[in-house]
């Protein structure tokens, strides 16, 4: 049996993973630390965008058959956590 490709979900996770890495060991310490929330600004909403194309991204692999239920479950968990969707994208989609 051929296994479904899965490139534009390890892309989605790696980006996702990316900017929420950004957001908070960069963007957040700025704002908090030193008093610069222009990072956060930028940072945030571009975050967001990506979070919701995971998701999204997500949710047509799984209408699509590509992967379980399961997979989908812990992909949208391991959004929340920082370095979540590496471990993800490593370890669940290969």
């Amino acid at each position: 049996m051929q296994k479904p490709d899965l490139t534009w979900l390890k892309i989605a996770a790696l980006f996702e993973g990316t900017s929420l890495i950004a957001l908070v060991f960069i963007g957040l310490p700025f704002k908090y630390w030193l008093g610069i929330p222009l990072l956060v600004k930028i940072i945030g909403p571009a975050h967001g965008v990506l979070f919701l194309a995971f998701i999204i991204t997500l949710l047509v692999h799984l209408s699509k058959g590509r992967i379980n239920s399961r997979l989908a479950g812990i992909g949208a968990i391991a959004s929340f956590i920082p370095f979540g969707t590496f471990v993800y994208k490593v370890k669940l989609l290969g």
